[in-house]
This record gives structure tokens, sequence and C-alpha cells, in this order.
């Protein structure tokens, strides 16, 4: 082979390798109504978390029949409660 050849085959190899790099860069998400996200690849629960002006908030979370959901006042104090449902 000609020199010019093998520096054409170099190059495109370089431009794939960097092309591969840089799809799995890319960040993984999930798609919607799943019940987890990935993070740090790994699987962490997902929660619909409501924050108030005052700074409550109250958080569900959804694992198969049951939900706990947990709650935290404008004053610091925490509740935490979960209910199954019997179907």
């Amino acid at each position: 082979m000609n020199t010019t050849a093998i520096k054409a085959l170099m190059l495109g190899a370089v431009a794939f390798v960097a092309a591969a790099g840089a799809a799995n860069a890319q960040s993984q998400t999930t798609p919607r109504g799943w019940n987890y996200e990935i993070k740090d690849g790994k699987r962490v629960p997902k929660a619909n978390r409501l924050t108030n002006a005052d700074g409550s908030w109250r958080e569900e979370t959804r694992q198969g029949k049951c939900v706990t959901i947990k709650e935290r006042t404008a004053t610091g104090e925490y509740k935490e409660t979960r209910q199954c449902d019997a179907n």
C-alpha cells in the first residue's frame, strides 16, 4: 500500500474511535413513567417532591402497590407514612 492510503485509513480509525467515545459520554435517561432514574450507573427510585415557598415539602414514592409519603414542615418536623393497597 502507498503512504496516502495508510494515512487515510489511520485518519478514519481515529475519527471512528472519537465518534464512539462521544456516543458513550452522553448521559443516560429513563423513559417517562418508569419508577427509577439512572445516576452514576445505578438505579435510584424516582419520587414526586413538591416544595413550598416556606421551605416545607412533600414527597411521594411508589414501589409496587405501596406508596411512601414523606413530609417536612417549615418548622422542621418530619413525618413518614406508608400505605399499601390490598389488591
